[in-house]
């Protein structure tokens, strides 16, 4: 990994970090003079991240390994606004202590991620509430609102977008653009934050909030996007049969987190070890010229990078080899994902379709029916014959378990207590 501060930038387009940069020769030379402080602002609408917020995680990495100081900004304010951004329609709104509870959680992902601290290059957790909640809100529009041209909000894709469609865009929501721009312009007079970070979708709210520093402060700030992240097949990154991809490892479990990039489409693996893995790029380079079954050799190495960043290495590791157990053995691996059940209820006798629903290997009983009658449900790596089977006591293996498994790559352990 670089360690020079002016090799951020440089580092960022090899692993294919930049989409959009607002003056790229002025942060450079901003880059090479002193330490740099940027955010990237995250909502707090779930107990957890996804998938979809990595590359952003991963840029913020980058950003402090090249020595330069990350805001993590947490959107305790702009949460219960909601961001139109990619939406047909309002988000629900929160409680405060919703709120606070998703941003506790969210707070330990980035804790795999990033290193907290005082020091220069240390990364800090801020919250957008402790000034948004104090706004006094006819002195806001005065001083920050009179900058905003609605005529130029109403063409932002955030805006743009939802009236094209004919859906209800509330005032709450219109206001948000605003109020992300003025929390570049307050990172800024607190934390001397010159560079806010965000996906391609927030190019517009970022080029306002340097703007707006411009005539308010006359500041300099910088913006950059990074690229949307779509497969090979042209499906939008982070989201797998059994639905989003979680970061959080109480919503999805290391090993299907491990899966989910071992199923990685061929022509993605050398993108994707370049985006969100650490290994050096002559290594990246080696992996991606691996063709036929070798390749799969590289998505291992893929998933197994991935998982020791977000959920550390040895879960990554106890996940690659319940892989191999499974897969290479026919065996049972104990890091499987798993269900418990009352050993009353397996007496009595459970239908196969309640237990595919409940173990999260198909999202619902009908669901179910329809990957047993595709021949794609196995018991104990047995086909399911019919949708009306029982599963019970008699079932449970030499291990003290029953197998499920969704197609060849999907299992789930049902446990008797």
């Amino acid at each position: 990994m670089p360690t020079a501060r002016s090799s951020f930038l440089a580092a960022a387009e090899a692993r294919g970090y930049i989409h959009q940069v607002t003056d790229r020769a002025g942060l450079e030379e901003r880059l090479a003079a002193v330490p740099m402080v940027a955010y990237i602002g995250y909502d707090c609408t779930a107990d957890s991240l996804h998938v979809g917020n990595l590359v952003q995680i991963m840029i913020l990495r980058l950003w402090q390994s090249c020595g330069n100081k990350p805001i993590v900004l947490m959107g305790g304010g702009t949460t219960k606004v909601g961001d139109p951004s990619g939406k047909d329609e309002a988000r629900r709104l929160l409680s405060d202590d919703e709120i606070a509870g998703n941003m506790a959680s969210i707070r330990r992902i980035f804790d795999r991620f990033l290193r907290f601290g005082n020091g220069p290059t240390d990364a800090i957790m801020v919250d957008n509430a402790t000034w948004l909640d104090r706004l006094a809100y006819i002195p806001f529009l005065r001083d920050i609102g009179r900058h905003f041209s609605v005529n130029r909000m109403l063409t932002q894709d955030s805006v743009r977008l939802r009236l094209e469609r004919e859906q209800p865009l509330s005032f709450l929501e219109f206001n948000y653009m605003v109020l992300q721009s003025y929390d570049f312009l307050e990172l800024a007079r607190r934390h001397d934050c010159a560079l806010q970070m965000g996906g391609s979708d927030q190019w517009g709210n970022i080029v306002m909030g340097v703007e707006l520093a411009r005539r308010v402060d006359s500041r300099s700030l910088f913006g950059l996007t990074t690229p949307l992240i779509t497969t090979a097949s042209g499906d939008k990154m982070g989201k797998s049969v059994q639905g989003a991809v979680w970061l959080a490892a109480h919503r999805m479990a290391p090993y299907d987190y491990w899966q989910f990039w071992r199923n990685t489409e061929d022509d993605d693996v050398g993108r994707f070890l370049r985006l969100f893995t650490e290994l050096p790029l002559d290594e990246i380079a080696r992996l991606e010229r691996l063709e036929g079954g070798a390749i799969n050799d590289a998505k291992r190495v893929l998933a197994t990078e991935a998982t020791a960043l977000c959920h550390g290495r040895e879960a990554a590791l106890a996940a690659a080899e319940t892989a191999r157990r499974v897969f290479a053995e026919g065996g049972v691996g104990e890091d499987l994902p798993s269900i418990e059940v009352a050993r009353a209820e397996l007496e009595r006798g459970i239908a196969v379709i309640e237990l595919l629903a409940r173990s999260q290997l198909a999202p619902s009983k009908s669901e179910a029916r329809r990957l047993i009658k595709q021949g794609g449900a196995r018991l104990n790596d047995r086909a399911i014959a019919s949708d009306t089977q029982s599963v019970g006591l008699a079932d449970i293996s030499a291990e003290g378990t029953i197998k499920l498994s969704a197609g060849k790559k999907r299992h789930a352990l049902v446990k008797a207590v």
